[in-house]
């Protein structure tokens, strides 16, 4: 478990901190998409998943070892299992995180999403949750993890059932003293966005308030129509950090919805590695990888 001053630590981080949370947890299903980016082409690892993943973990080491990501605006970071079973330079990569960075590791916990119904598609069912957050809390340093489901249309039913999944799973982790990323995406092509962002403020809502004073959640949420929608959230005592998803817009039009949201930090994927090539010289991709965190921090710091 960790120890009662390095928990403190990174709760005054998570909680206080001015910087953004970087979501390098890209899954088996999200890599392909993000080495393609990257400039890797499918060709380089030919089916096998097991040099896909490794491959992965390259991209990501070079992210996390660069100059220009450090603890100072990057206030934590979102990380697959498989990279947490990894290491970078020598030492496991939520351990480098937080001991070199100053970065606070979260860990993606969930399986997947199941087919849509009622407007929304849950999370696959999660039996070796308990034991993935006892693990997580022996490491010492894992702060807490994110679990993503994803709504689809303005569907009451549908919107109602995935806030109530996330919240039960997430009394699940808090019990093992780690604290969930609660993120209930809204798809940015939903015709209805803003009614389903409505019908989801309530549902959290309801859901927060019935939180124990020691149950403590982040929520990590699409950026919304109404820009004032989830300010409620921020600041409450049982809601360590608001963070918002960039849900597939470009970094550009994420940090200006996000600049219009006060107090609320970024926690992009693809926005954060746009333009980051494996061809780039270490001085263009640090150099790249600086003006998109500043850019992202800046939005972040409203």
């Amino acid at each position: 478990m960790a120890s009662n001053l390095v928990r403190t630590k990174q709760l005054d981080k998570m909680r206080d901190a001015t910087g953004f949370v970087a979501a390098l947890d890209q899954s088996g299903g999200s890599s392909p998409g993000a080495l393609k980016r990257y400039g890797v082409t499918e060709e380089e690892w030919g089916g096998d998943d097991a040099k896909m993943f490794e491959l992965a973990h390259e991209m990501r080491t070079r992210i996390v070892t660069s100059s220009s990501f450090s603890g100072d605006r990057v206030i934590g970071a979102i990380l697959f299992e498989d990279t947490v079973n990894r290491e970078v330079e020598g030492k496991p990569t939520a351990n480098y995180l937080w001991e070199e960075k100053g970065v606070v590791p979260f860990l993606k916990c969930d399986k997947g999403l199941v087919a849509e119904e009622n407007g929304v598609q849950l999370m696959k069912p999660n039996p070796g949750l308990d034991d993935m957050m006892a693990k997580a809390a022996a490491g010492g340093v894992i702060f807490g993890t994110k679990m993503r489901s994803v709504i689809k249309q303005a569907n009451a039913e549908g919107v109602k059932a995935i806030v109530a999944q996330q919240f039960e799973e997430a009394k699940r982790i808090i019990a093992h003293g780690l604290v969930p990323i609660v993120e209930p995406e809204v798809d940015i092509k939903c015709a209805d966005k803003a009614e389903a962002e409505k019908m989801l403020h309530a549902e959290l809502s309801a859901h927060v308030e019935q939180l124990a004073p020691d149950q403590r959640i982040c929520l990590k949420l699409t950026l919304p129509e109404d820009p004032t929608l989830y300010n409620s959230f921020v600041g409450h005592p049982n809601v360590v950090r608001m963070l918002a998803l960039s849900g597939g817009y470009s970094r550009e039009e994420a940090n200006e919805r996000l600049a219009r949201c006060k107090g609320t930090s970024a926690s992009f994927s693809r926005a954060l590695a746009e333009g980051l090539t494996k061809q780039q010289t270490q001085e263009e991709f640090d150099a790249t990888l600086k003006a998109t965190i500043d850019s992202v921090f800046m939005a972040s710091s409203t």
